[in-house]
């Protein structure tokens, strides 16, 4: 297909480099900013805009993947002009209607996954979710989808917003106790990859046995004299100590019959 790529961020790189490499035709990329647009383009031997007004009206498909935040907005200038043509942003959270009154054939296509700029991924592991206004625009999804690989889902947008939050517990949450981790081992001078084969088995396990079964810990075992000692070694960090209330009472009233764990505040 010839495609036209509206952004150019983490998941724009990454759908744009597999799309190339599925002998699609990426013909422009845009970007608010010259370097990004370039940046992209050149890697996808496409040529780089800045105005909205320079777009092509001869896509097979418009993808726009960019900040939900300015999604909205630039939705009525891409598809001014080009009403007939088919149209997709990548938004987890967001609906589809979004297109409504501003194109004839829309929809989503939601490859869940964490992405970054730097690292490649392989769009064959990865669970693309797509839902489409008509028949027309589902079939050009998935066959893409299928060009990368991937496995593909239909999905409707009440839906995809409760996937994409548990997404966010699943990742994004996730990682950002990797950070605390990572941050509470570095002021006490012990290097980071000592949590990586743990960080490993705790992934692995999952694909074995549900979460609920795989939990461990001494919220799970209530062991007391242990939670209480480790909030006390996170009195200096608030927020930190927070979190770690807040994870321990939730593990504890899931696995136990007991009282919900009390701390005591210092």
């Amino acid at each position: 297909m010839k495609i036209v790529m509206i952004g150019a961020g983490k998941l724009a790189t990454q759908l744009g480099k597999a799309l190339v490499l599925a002998r699609h035709e990426v013909l422009q990329v845009y970007s608010r900013t010259w370097e990004s647009a370039v940046t992209l383009a050149s890697c996808l031997q496409a040529v780089p805009i800045i105005r909205l007004d320079d777009l092509v009206i001869n896509a097979d498909l418009y993808i726009l993947s960019v900040k939900d935040s300015v999604l909205a907005e630039l939705i009525p200038q891409v598809c001014n002009g080009r009403e007939d043509k088919c149209f997709v942003h990548t938004a987890g959270s967001l609906p589809m209607d979004l297109f409504q009154g501003e194109a004839l054939h829309y929809g989503v296509f939601y490859p869940m996954q964490t992405f970054s700029k730097e690292r490649d991924v392989d769009f064959s592991r990865i669970p693309c979710f797509v839902e489409g206004s008509d028949t027309r625009v589902l079939t050009i999804m998935e066959e893409m989808a299928e060009s990368l690989g991937s496995t593909v889902y239909r999905l409707d947008s009440e839906q995809r917003k409760y996937l994409h939050l548990a997404a966010v517990f699943a990742c994004n949450f996730t990682n950002h106790c990797y950070a605390i981790a990572e941050e509470l081992l570095r002021i006490h001078a012990i290097p980071f990859e000592v949590m990586l084969p743990l960080i490993d088995e705790t992934a692995r396990k999952v694909h074995e046995f549900s979460p609920s079964q795989a939990q461990t810990g001494p919220a799970v075992r209530y062991d007391k004299n242990v939670i209480c000692a480790q909030s006390d070694l996170l009195s200096e960090h608030p927020y930190w100590q927070e979190i770690y209330h807040l994870m321990s009472q939730n593990i504890h009233r899931k696995y136990s019959k007991h009282d919900t764990i009390r701390f005591v505040e210092n």
